[in-house]
């Protein structure tokens, strides 16, 4: 089983380049772990930010594994423990398909991820940087495989 995060957003900081692949490299055996970037939507001035929410999700869904079980990081999804994410990733791995994890734009996903998603994840009621949320998600992951190994 491979994982994919697939992450609207470009050229992370440094700091969560460098946590993101150390944790990548650490999940390398029990969940590899790869990171799609996708370009976010034009915004600005004059600029219709539900369009670029609505060219986000296109890109998102084109970039989707066939068959891949699909995990939205959506504020209004289900919150998790690190224990209720271990017994998760089990249930996962029973299923033989890979994952694909989704992260949004700014204002979120696009109301066709949402439907395309199979499960809605929340990591808490705090408004965290999406950048951010990709190193809280390997580190997470991490632990979740670290648990089911026993670690």
């Amino acid at each position: 089983m491979k994982a994919r995060l697939i992450a609207v957003g470009e050229k992370p900081p440094g700091w969560v380049a460098e946590g993101f692949a150390e944790y990548g490299k650490r999940l390398s055996h029990g969940l590899p772990l790869e990171l799609i970037e996708v370009a976010p939507g034009v915004r600005g001035k004059g600029r219709d930010a539900q369009r670029a929410m609505s060219e986000e999700g296109e890109r998102v869904l084109a970039a989707l594994p066939k068959n891949a079980w699909v995990v939205a990081l959506d504020g209004r999804g289900k919150a998790w423990s690190s224990e209720d994410l271990s017994m998760r990733l089990e249930h996962w791995r029973g299923q033989g398909r890979d994952l694909a994890f989704l992260i949004g734009g700014p204002e979120g996903h696009a109301p066709a991820v949402l439907e395309r998603a199979d499960e809605r994840w929340s990591l808490g009621p705090l408004t965290l940087p999406h950048m951010l949320v990709r190193l809280l998600l390997a580190e997470q992951l991490y632990r979740a495989a670290s648990m089911l190994a026993n670690h």
